[in-house]
């Protein structure tokens, strides 16, 4: 097990996931309860990368993060560096790549709450904004789990656009999935089996606990 590769795949994995929980609830509550008519191009934007090839929006990313963009440009006069093939890079990038995973949860947690309830606090002057923070966002919390669940774990699962936006620089860009790509390419698949059956374990888990948290959550929505 390459420990390095390890650390850095779970701090990438936590800061993407605590980046899309901050910018996924806004956005899940304005697919969830907005009556726009565009709002169908919104969600499709949202689902993008559902089906996009990775290595697509891994190179789009590097043209962004170029020094010929105002972004890319901007970047580099605030911090002296480039985004492309830096960690901060590769956030950027898994944040994009698993946006999907955390805001349709959400989004569908919130659809499930009882509208009544929601009614029924409009009705004693409850501003909108109030209810989502007393009604709706306690009620959905089994789908912020299941999001952070799901983010995490395809954060950690991540190759196409980690390879495109970072490269294989070890203690800097080089996630487990790289290291398991790097140790079948020198033919050691003894070390790429055993991180490749840790990492296997470990989906394995954390599929259990999304599946309990929607179980448990039919259960009290029947009781």
């Amino acid at each position: 097990m390459n420990w390095q590769a390890l650390a850095l795949t779970a701090r990438l994995a936590s800061l993407t996931s605590l980046v899309l929980l901050v910018i996924g609830i806004p956005v899940a509550l304005w697919i969830a309860f907005s009556r726009a008519r565009w709002k169908v191009l919104g969600e499709a934007v949202v689902a993008l990368p559902l089906v996009l090839p990775p290595t697509v929006l891994g190179f789009y990313l590097l043209l962004v993060f170029g020094s010929n963009t105002a972004i890319g440009r901007l970047y580099h006069q605030i911090t002296g560096s480039t985004l492309a093939f830096t960690f901060p890079g590769l956030v950027v990038g898994s944040v994009l790549y698993s946006l999907p995973f955390a805001v349709q949860p959400m989004a569908a947690a919130f659809r499930g709450v009882d509208q009544r309830l929601i009614d029924a606090a409009r009705t004693l002057g409850v501003g909108q904004a109030e209810i989502y923070r007393r009604v709706v966002l306690p009620l959905a919390w089994p789908g912020l789990i299941t999001a952070l669940v799901l983010t995490f774990a395809h954060t950690v699962g991540e190759f196409g656009v980690v390879l495109m936006v970072g490269g294989n620089i070890p203690g800097v860009t080089r996630t487990l999935s790289i290291d398991i790509y790097d140790q079948v390419q020198m033919l050691n698949y003894e070390s790429a089996n055993q991180t490749a059956l840790a990492l296997l374990i470990f989906s394995f888990v954390l599929l259990v606990i999304v599946y309990s948290l929607n179980r448990r959550t039919l259960l009290w929505g029947t009781r």
